[in-house]
């Protein structure tokens, strides 16, 4: 395996993960928190998206799929568009409603095909290459790309938590 096939088995697994916690959901099941400051499955999908969306585009010197295919205008969130979740009070993931699982999923899998078209030409000495030069020490692509990588795993993996919770209820 090379360092794309590495990379693109990496996201598929994700993509897997995201798909099982989410597909057949009802919106309230998308919506439902265990405790009122817990994280909801729709904010959870939606923010490892934007996370990856964010930081794949920023590597690739791409746009957001976000912003130039019209996810933000089809979520219509109370944010702005720029938003990506991070540090977001109980108040604000209390705010991120979708109307089905097939728009939560419909957005992570654009993001996934952008990410897959990055990530699926990239050799090794590429993940050298500095992405972010506002950490000590820069970061570089390899550490940005295993970063979004293991968030989402960890995210992924929180909203199947959720989701077995729900269904033992």
């Amino acid at each position: 395996m090379n360092t794309g096939e590495v990379l693109v088995d990496a996201f598929g697994r994700v993509q897997e993960a995201v798909h099982e916690a989410v597909e057949g959901l009802s919106a309230d099941e998308l919506h439902a928190r265990l405790d009122p400051g817990a994280n909801s499955i729709a904010w959870l999908v939606w923010h490892l998206t934007r996370i990856q969306d964010d930081h794949i585009a920023d590597a690739a010197g791409e746009e957001q799929v976000w912003l130039a295919q019209g996810w933000a205008g089809r979520f219509q969130l109370p944010f702005d568009e720029g938003e990506t979740g991070y540090g977001h009070s109980s108040r604000q993931v209390a705010q991120v409603r979708v109307d089905s699982a097939g728009l939560l999923l419909g957005y992570f899998d654009a993001v996934h095909t952008q990410t897959l078209a990055f990530v699926g030409g990239l050799q090794g000495a590429a993940l050298n290459r500095i992405v972010d030069e506002a950490w000590s020490p820069p970061v570089t692509l390899g550490a940005r790309l295993v970063s979004v990588i293991a968030d989402d795993l960890q995210h992924a993996g929180q909203a199947a938590f959720v989701r077995g919770a729900l269904e033992r209820r």
